[in-house]
């Protein structure tokens, strides 16, 4: 692969920049994989999503509750329907080649690093044909080996459930899988234009939890016109099918989504507080432990690779609008690739690197680590800003003397945690680490 003279001159002086970092080890290192087609583009959503070639939804479907006890055993009109043949095997056999070509770029930045754990996203990565999803995995276990918490997630949607597609993830090394339920009522799940019933979403989490070590079930609450009752049924759902994780997510209008343009009608601020307090309690008492803002763990069964994020671990990231993560001896850089899947793939067969690089400043350090890191509920050692960083505790030392005093972070030797005021008000402490 060729490199022009000014790609060749930016990385020399990455390369040999002076350095204000130390680093005793470099951290974890995780993989992310994007795959970034969906059905349908939900009219919440700002994740780097697009419409699979082949489907049939060309529109998102959003008919906001106008009854929300009206009874609706198929929402979309499309139950039964699937949704496999949405995705040309053609097109998803050159995605996976630009995806195997983006990795091969990445390796010699990361030679000698062990792999802690894969995790497959999207879009909706399910629509892809497990065959491909073994040769993708395949393909990473050759060059990177196993990855060392053994743990490897795929995201899946109960629209394109099918039992054998579920076989094959699991045949082909899956061994986690992240279903995007969101909610149990129909009728909440026609008010979020999503293309799946009720029913197939039981019937996608029982075939999941029958088949794999560990099953996350994604719940969103505040949904329109929803009360504490629906909120608790579907947390009661979710327990009752088994599932070893939840991850409950207030809905919230996203910038450049539908719902941004045409906001639905949501509970007011009242409600939102005590659906969120009822849902956490509810799922505290069936035995999940809260141990991040919006992640509830069966014990021992807590999300190995969102811990390396939240605790500043480092990432690679393949795929279109991947975002990575990558620690060097003498800086920290951040990657963003293009977002359009075409344009990323002419890029990959065309062996351009399809990324936007920048180094992160010293002063940036702080605000990145604890944007993080505050989010686990038991906090996140001290010891961890000095090795994931490279830089001395002396660097947090005027924002967090402002944090305590503010009664937002907890006194604890070798700790950093919010109390439970800082919780509440987490943006706000975050801030106070922001560089001026």
């Amino acid at each position: 692969m060729s490199m022009s003279p000014t790609t060749a001159n930016n990385l020399v002086g990455r390369v040999f920049m002076p350095s204000e970092l130390r680093f005793a080890a470099m951290p974890p290192l995780a993989l992310y994989i994007h795959l970034p087609w969906c059905v349908r583009k939900c009219p919440y959503c700002d994740f780097n999503s697009h419409l699979a070639p082949e489907s049939k939804l060309r529109e998102v479907g959003v008919q906001f509750v106008s009854d929300i006890n009206t009874k609706d055993t198929n929402p979309s009109g499309l139950a039964e329907q699937g949704f496999a043949d949405s995705l040309p095997l053609a097109l998803q056999r050159r995605y996976l080649n630009a995806l195997i070509a983006d990795l091969d770029q990445q390796l010699p930045k990361i030679w000698g690093r062990k792999l802690y754990s894969i995790f497959i996203g999207g879009g909706t990565p399910s629509l892809f044909a497990p065959e491909l999803i073994d040769e993708l995995l395949g393909a990473v276990r050759a060059r990177l080996g196993m990855p060392q918490s053994g743990e490897i997630t795929m995201e899946a949607n109960p629209g394109t459930f099918e039992q054998a597609r579920f076989e094959g993830f699991r045949k082909a090394g899956v061994n986690r899988l992240s279903i995007g339920v969101q909610s149990f009522s129909d009728s909440h799940l026609k008010a979020l234009g999503r293309v799946h019933n009720s029913r197939q979403a039981v019937a996608a989490v029982r075939s999941a939890v029958a088949l794999f070590d560990e099953v996350n079930i994604d719940l969103m609450y505040a949904l329109p016109h929803q009360n504490v009752e629906q909120a608790l049924a579907d947390v009661a759902q979710a327990v009752a099918l088994k599932s070893t994780h939840l991850s409950l997510y207030q809905l919230t209008m996203e910038p450049n989504t539908l719902f941004a343009a045409k906001p639905p009608p949501l509970p007011d601020d009242d409600t939102l507080i005590d659906i969120e307090e009822a849902v956490h309690t509810a799922a505290k008492q069936a035995g999940f432990e809260h141990y991040e803002i919006s992640a509830f763990a069966k014990p021992g069964h807590r999300s190995q690779h969102n811990l390396n994020y939240w605790g500043f671990g480092d990432y690679l990231g393949i795929g279109a609008g991947a975002h990575a993560k990558i620690s060097y001896p003498n800086r920290i850089e951040r990657e963003t690739r293009h977002r359009n899947p075409v344009a990323y793939m002419e890029e990959m067969e065309g062996a351009a690197q399809p990324l936007e690089v920048r180094t992160l400043a010293v002063k940036e350090l702080p605000f990145e680590f604890m944007l993080n890191g505050l989010r686990l509920i038991d906090g996140v050692p001290e010891s961890w800003f000095v090795e994931r960083c490279g830089r001395p505790l002396s660097d947090l030392q005027k924002p967090l003397r402002q944090a305590l005093e503010k009664g937002l972070m907890e006194t604890r030797p070798g700790l950093f945690k919010p109390t439970e005021l800082g919780f509440r008000f987490l943006n706000d402490l975050q801030e106070i680490f922001l560089a001026s």
